[in-house]
């Protein structure tokens, strides 16, 4: 039986916080008040600065001078992460809910890296993940309603995949055709080694990129190779057109909520009226105008 009983009323197995907890919830997932706000605004800069560490720790010159220090700092900001991810495991109402929540998730890898080069030498450069935290500034900066956009994107991506799917697989069926008429007319003499490999060059080409690392010799070579970039530039409206149609229909059909997404689970309120999360229990925040 589900914890919320609805999304109007209050949680069935809500009780009442401690003082502090409460105080506690309020400036970790609440950015309405000065605590909140300044707690936000550290993170986001505590962020920032161990990315910056770790990308300085991958430059030689700079890591053969300062290695202790960048690895002392990093290890500083791991334990502060580590720190906050348990206080909002203890201060908020669904700890597994939350842990399983898309900024949960991210919390939980931004802080396992460090842990994992104990034992893997070289994960800890997986740090950088860290940069998605930053979409925390949605929030402080009371752009969540934008956010929301993103679940419009999303949706048409989804809807329109199976357009998307039989577009793949024609452009399978097209590479693999052309690699290996490729193959047959330049061959190993001329860096076509391979049907495989002739298929990677009209990958390559087909979409307009062009390494120049593999190039047809002779004329015929070059004609079909032309033949394939003509077809690339024609393709590219085909991916184009299925989504922007999809985007545009998703666009038309109404969402109407006067609450923001949940600030702990990031769920969408599912009524315009909802005061509480109705995966997480968590009291629904209100735009301001």
């Amino acid at each position: 039986m589900s914890p919320v009983s609805s999304s109007k009323g209050k949680p069935l197995n809500q009780v009442k916080k401690d003082g502090w907890r409460e105080r506690l919830y309020d400036v970790i997932y609440h950015s309405d008040t000065p605590a909140g706000r300044w707690f936000d605004i550290l993170l986001i800069a505590a962020i920032v600065i161990s990315v910056t560490v770790v990308m300085l720790d991958s430059v030689d010159s700079v890591s053969a001078h300062h290695h202790g220090l960048l690895y002392g700092l990093e290890w500083g900001f791991t334990l502060l992460f580590t720190v906050e991810y348990i206080l909002r495991l203890i201060c908020t109402r669904a700890p597994l809910r939350y842990a399983l929540s898309f900024f949960g998730v991210v919390d939980l890898i931004s802080i396992l890296p460090t842990y994992l080069g104990l034992f893997i030498d070289g994960s800890e450069y997986l740090l950088v993940v860290r940069s998605l935290r930053i979409m925390r500034v949605f929030r402080i900066l009371r752009l969540m309603r934008f956010v929301g956009q993103a679940e419009i994107l999303l949706r048409s991506l989804y809807e329109s995949r199976h357009k998307v799917g039989v577009f793949m697989l024609f452009m399978i069926t097209i590479v693999c055709i052309f690699g290996s008429f490729m193959y047959l007319i330049e061959g190993p003499d001329n860096g076509f080694t391979s049907i495989p490999t002739s298929v990677y060059w009209a990958i390559v080409t087909v979409t307009t990129v062009g390494y120049g690392d593999i190039a047809p010799q002779t004329p015929l070579g070059r004609l079909l190779a032309s033949f394939m970039v003509i077809i690339g530039y024609a393709i590219i409206a085909v991916p184009t057109g299925i989504f922007t149609a999809e985007l545009s229909r998703q666009i038309k059909r109404p969402r109407a909520t006067s609450r923001l997404d949940c600030p702990v689970c990031g769920h969408p309120p599912c009524e315009e009226d909802a005061r509480y999360c109705s995966q997480c229990g968590s009291e629904l925040e209100e735009p301001r105008t």
